[in-house]
């Protein structure tokens, strides 16, 4: 291995007692384990940040994929999902047919059982971060960033980056996916099929960063990239696991090369009408917290309110996605977006 696997870690405070030991490892960003078995199989293997690990076989031509979760503390679902994933595979390491990068985004968080430390992870994946630059973070954004340049460093021109995550809101699309639209079209073609081999219902192709880890690496990188919302927020080993079978079994045919399998969905595709920027401490939206991912509104209603700047409606239907007016100012507080397919 290029780096020794042994690390120190903290204990998962929020939910640790009864933890499959899996589950207990990856949540405390723990990879000495599964490290040590890809090695044994002849991989080569690194932990270049803490939370992080890179296993390749250098020169067999193989696809690279980045798979991050707990980019919120508070997003737990993806983690036991790829705790097991990861545990199974590396218990039989030589069926891993890519070259694969994992990371744990916010390890602070999670061990505390929080959202975030200071601010959102997700806003820090861009060249300026202004008020949020002094944020732990903000750090933490800059080793995640490190890894990933060095992995894709090394990529052949097969590239994907599976950001997992789950909602704050409930959602009338309990899954959902968000693509760059520069992503190529080739690679968004097969990342939209494997969305449907997910079950993924609905994708919204986004034409601009929000400073979020999926869309840097398909700026920088070329990857066909995508931030993927599996549900709701939950405790720490208390998900009901079954309702992440659709997306366990089609990423583990994808890091096992296996054939793709049947479209379990054919994804509604939507794309982005307007931002909701929040730009003062006056912005209030038109509707309250329990408000759908998904919400349809008519033309000319009003989304929110910033001081005298009012955000309404523009198309025949707009629907609301990510709806949060407690971001901090100069921060996406929404998404409006239009169905195109």
């Amino acid at each position: 291995m290029t780096q020794e696997v042994t690390q120190v870690v903290t204990p998962v405070v929020q939910g640790a007692g009864g933890l499959p030991p899996a589950v207990q490892a990856l949540a405390q960003a723990d990879f000495s384990g599964v490290a040590q078995l890809f090695a044994n199989a002849g991989f080569t293997v690194a932990l270049p940040a803490p939370g992080m690990l890179q296993v390749v076989k250098p020169g067999a031509g193989r696809a690279s994929v980045a798979v991050s979760v707990g980019v919120h503390g508070d997003e737990t679902g993806p983690i036991e999902v790829l705790a097991h994933l990861l545990d199974a595979l590396s218990r039989d390491a030589s069926k891993l047919a890519v070259d694969l990068l994992v990371c744990v985004g916010n390890v602070d968080a999670i061990r505390a059982g929080k959202r975030f430390i200071d601010a959102d992870l997700n806003r820090m994946f861009r060249p300026v971060r202004g008020s949020l630059a002094q944020a732990a973070e903000s750090a933490r954004a800059d080793e995640m960033i490190a890894a990933t340049t060095a992995f894709f460093a090394a990529a052949g021109p097969v590239r994907w980056h599976l950001d997992l995550h789950t909602a704050i809101r409930p959602s009338v699309y309990p899954t959902f996916a968000i693509v760059p639209d520069l992503v190529a079209d080739d690679a968004k073609a097969q990342l939209i099929d494997w969305l449907g081999q997910a079950a993924i219902g609905a994708i919204i192709m986004n034409p601009q960063s929000a400073g979020t880890y999926s869309y840097y690496s398909a700026e920088h990188f070329g990857a066909a990239a995508s931030t993927v919302e599996l549900g709701r927020v939950g405790t720490l080993g208390q998900n009901d696991l079954s309702l992440f079978d659709d997306v366990s079994r089609a990423l583990d045919g994808l890091l096992r090369g296996l054939p793709a399998q049947p479209v379990k969905v054919q994804p509604h595709v939507f794309k982005v009408a307007q931002e909701i920027i929040k730009h003062s401490d006056e912005f209030r939206m038109a509707f309250d917290r329990s408000t759908q991912n998904f919400t349809s509104l008519p033309q000319h209603a009003v989304i929110a309110s910033d001081g005298d700047h009012v955000y309404t409606v523009q198309h025949a239907e707009e629907l609301v996605v990510f709806p949060n007016p407690d971001v901090r100012v100069g921060l996406r507080a929404g998404l409006m977006v239009v169905r195109v397919s």
